[in-house]
């Protein structure tokens, strides 16, 4: 045990120093420009090192090099060294008929910023714009998934995907435009509904599976189907959406990362791996029991220990009045043994809860869902679909989107009362 601890002790410095310099040459091959103190810093007693944007944005200490120093010196970062490390997948040109937006509302608040709705004036165009904090990005360590979000948004083209129209940055933001779906999301209809009849559910099942199989044959994992991420298009079909967790996986290969929104999440998952695509078929199935029962078959616990206990041990109990081929769906989607389940989009077209259903997206995408026209329209939609969401979000939302609306009568009335004289001054000074 001594001479374990003393080598353990002796490669200590061994190791900073390796990761001193794969930080050095990392920050380097970025174009951040090191102050004398930090050029001649070095292992062992490595200081504390600070990465900042202009003199306020700082990247959080869980990003640097371990150790401490009084003096901290500080580590700035130069305007291409912030652009670069996001390129090439968001382009940072000027970005065209910037003049020509306008901010009409605020649609939901994400992960790492808001989802904006913008209109762009010269097309008479209206787009969901979402808005990522590079500083949150960076502060998360998902710098890489936030690429891999949109390189897999490029490669996606289906009727039942949400697609892609642009994405660029400025110097602190991200963004990512897409096609605004104005009926809102699958989740605001349930909670307005309570419980869809098997009809809808069979439309709804047909269309997000053919997305299921459409990704996967790509070899990409959604990793979060939910019904917040299922948006409806005006005829009441549906649009899968939020990519922020995707990953392509080759055939065979597994993942590990234990990700997604927790009643979701199939037992593989919950458990930290192997996993791999069954897990989304999975994802699909506790969408559809919540949808056609009105609960979760398994209610969110505070943490993925106690959840995988939970789905371990629960029996799915389904309703005896239920149509059996809707039964067997239901329980060949929750097997709780990934290679036991359904799991591929041939196998789920042959279900006999299918029989006599069209798999092709325009005969699917035909008739409209007279269940979401009615509900569209019910008064108490706006205010379920903010979800307790009030502006005071937005307040502090420093957007370097674009040129903001220069008067409250160009904004929408949700926006008139914001004061955003401090955005267009910082605009002015850091958009693209």
């Amino acid at each position: 045990m001594g001479s374990d601890s003393s080598k353990q002790k002796r490669q200590a410095p061994s190791q900073e120093r390796r990761r001193y310099q794969a930080w050095h040459s990392l920050l380097s091959n970025m174009g951040i420009s090191f102050t004398d103190g930090i050029r001649h810093l070095g292992p062992p007693g490595l200081a504390t090192q600070r990465m900042v944007l202009g003199s306020e944005t700082p990247i959080p200490e869980d990003h640097l090099l371990p150790g401490d120093s009084p003096q901290k010196p500080v580590m700035e970062w130069t305007h291409p060294g912030f652009i670069s490390i996001f390129l090439p997948e968001f382009p940072h040109p000027k970005f065209p008929g910037q003049d020509n937006f306008q901010i009409l509302g605020f649609i939901a608040k994400g992960s790492f910023g808001p989802i904006l709705k913008v209109k762009d004036r010269s097309k008479g165009k209206t787009y969901a714009v979402k808005v990522l904090s590079k500083s949150e990005i960076l502060k998360h360590g998902v710098l890489e998934q936030s690429k891999e979000e949109v390189i897999i948004q490029r490669q996606v083209s289906h009727p039942f995907l949400h697609n892609l129209q642009d994405c660029w940055q400025t110097q602190r933001h991200l963004f990512i435009m897409c096609e605004y779906c104005s009926t809102g999301d699958l989740y605001t209809y349930w909670l307005l509904k309570g419980q869809f009849g098997e009809d809808e559910a069979r439309v709804f099942a047909a269309e997000l599976g053919c997305a299921l199989g459409f990704l996967h044959n790509l070899g990409i994992m959604h990793r979060d189907v939910k019904m917040e991420n299922v948006l409806l298009s005006d005829q009441g079909h549906l649009r899968l959406t939020d990519f922020g967790l995707s990953r392509r996986l080759e055939q065979g290969a597994r993942a590990f990362t234990i990700c997604g929104t927790i009643q979701y999440m199939a037992p593989e998952v919950l458990s930290g791996g192997p996993y791999s695509h069954a897990a989304d078929w999975w994802s699909l199935g506790v969408l559809l029991f919540s949808l056609v029962t009105g609960k979760f078959p398994v209610p969110p616990e505070p943490d993925h220990s106690n959840m995988l206990r939970k789905v371990r041990d629960c029996t799915y109990s389904i309703p005896k009045t239920f149509n059996p081929a809707l039964t067997l769906l239901l329980t060949e989607l929750l097997c709780k043994n990934p290679a036991h389940r359904l799991r591929s989009l041939e196998r789920f077209k042959r279900q006999t809860f299918f029989r006599g259903t069209s798999f092709d997206s325009q005969l699917l995408q035909k008739r409209p869902v007279e269940l979401i026209l009615e509900l569209k329209n019910h008064p108490d939609r706006p205010a379920i679909a903010m979800r307790g969401l009030s502006m005071d979000y937005f307040q502090n939302f420093d957007c370097d989107i674009f040129h903001s609306p220069t008067s409250p009568t160009d904004m929408s009335p949700t926006l008139a009362n914001i004061d955003l004289s401090q955005t267009l001054a910082t605009a002015q000074g850091f958009s693209a």
